[in-house]
């Protein structure tokens, strides 16, 4: 990662010297062993899982939580790894997302003492994968229109349904699965653990995507599946539960979207100053500087609002929804412009995945899309401002 933008921001001087070596040993990681094969793994659609006991042994999986072998960092040096990661490539972010801000942030903070103790260290050491199941086919935006359903039946629920664009899934050994209790009442929303093996549980892949190629993507269909009491997370019922969980991934989300934005102007620099048009640099040309000082001010700007919401939620523990919003809305969408801007400057080579910037581009439309869509980011800051609800 070039110095070019620190310089600008002096970030690194605004670091702890913890936080400096986390993002050094994440940077290095993805360096030396993951970069070298992106492209290949863009192509093929594949996960690299043979690099998941590396992940995890860098402490990588559930690094924010406390005890049960995670790391618990700070939010500020989780979002430093999730932006190192990120610059590798969006589903490898994506992987660890998933794993710690969603499934295993969703055991910690609503399971039971026996849960954590089952499943978190397993996690963390990631010898056992997890996904979260939300979304569905035809509820995506508004989760409480979900359709899956948990019946009761005598200490045991039947879980009938389907989820969809489940990141993890494919592979995953079990599954963090919010359904309907019952009644149908978006209060009766509830948690629950669905482990792979269980009948009834099924998680066929998503192919064909031409976005997050590297990230197995995939559904969680639930055909009476049966599953006992003590699979039922018990410290939440009700939206706020997976919306929490939602918030620490969105939070992350506006980390790693750095990552590939800084990923795109590397390249893009490195690319003007050795592209030679009318025998000089094209990065002598004036409207080319233009562009490249456009997006560094905004990288700069996007970074120093992350560090900021970091140090708060260090700080207070947690931040508002809104505050959530706006640094996920503002740094995917200033990453996907960036991104857009860099593939303009390496002309038709930026259509190649020789460079990273054209695999970043598509990433990111995706990563515009989930965790709640910029639509969506837009009307919870225009609901916190006006406090009127335009849902």
């Amino acid at each position: 990662m070039s110095s070019s933008l620190d310089q600008l921001s002096l970030l690194s001087d605004q670091l702890t010297e913890e936080e400096r070596l986390l993002r050094s040993a994440t940077r290095r990681f993805v360096a030396e062993r993951y970069l070298p094969h992106a492209g290949e793994w863009y192509e093929a659609e594949r996960f690299p899982r043979e690099l998941i006991s590396e992940i995890a042994e860098l402490g990588l999986l559930g690094a924010n939580l406390e005890g049960y072998g995670c790391a618990g960092m700070s939010a500020v040096s989780y979002g430093l790894v999730l932006q190192e990661l990120e610059y590798g490539d969006s589903g490898l972010r994506s992987f660890v997302s998933v794993q710690g801000s969603l499934a295993m942030y969703a055991i910690h903070a609503f399971g039971s003492e026996a849960q954590k103790q089952r499943y978190l260290p397993e996690l963390a050491a990631g010898r056992a994968i997890g996904c979260f199941g939300l979304t569905e086919p035809d509820s995506g935006s508004d989760p409480g229109s979900m359709k899956t359903r948990a019946r009761r039946d005598g200490s045991d629920f039947v879980l009938s349904g389907s989820k969809m664009w489940i990141t993890n899934a494919p592979f995953a050994d079990l599954a963090v699965v919010w359904a309907k209790v019952d009644d149908g009442d978006a209060d009766s929303i509830q948690g629950f653990v669905v482990e792979r093996g269980m009948p009834g549980f099924e998680t066929p892949r998503t192919h064909g995507k031409m976005s997050l190629r590297s990230s197995e993507t995939g559904e969680i269909v639930l055909e009476d599946c049966r599953v006992s009491a003590d699979h039922v997370l018990p410290g939440r019922r009700g939206l706020a539960g997976p919306l929490s969980c939602l918030n620490q991934a969105r939070f992350g989300i506006a980390w790693g979207a750095l990552g590939a934005a800084k990923a795109c102007f590397d390249c893009a620099l490195d690319y003007t100053k050795a592209r030679v048009q009318f025998s000089v640099p094209i990065a002598e040309k004036q409207l080319v500087q233009a562009e490249l000082a456009d997006m560094a001010s905004e990288i700069v700007k996007a970074e120093l609002l992350a560090l900021h919401y970091g140090r708060l939620k260090d700080r207070l523990g947690k931040l508002a929804p809104a505050m959530v919003s706006l640094c996920k809305r503002n740094n995917v969408g200033m990453a996907l412009d960036c991104a857009r801007r860099c593939r303009a400057l390496l002309g038709a080579n930026g259509i190649l995945l020789e460079y990273p910037v054209i695999r970043h581009m598509l990433n990111l439309e995706s990563v515009y899309t989930y965790e709640g869509t910029h639509e969506i980011h837009t009307l919870v800051l225009g609901k916190a401002l006006t406090g009127l609800n335009a849902f």
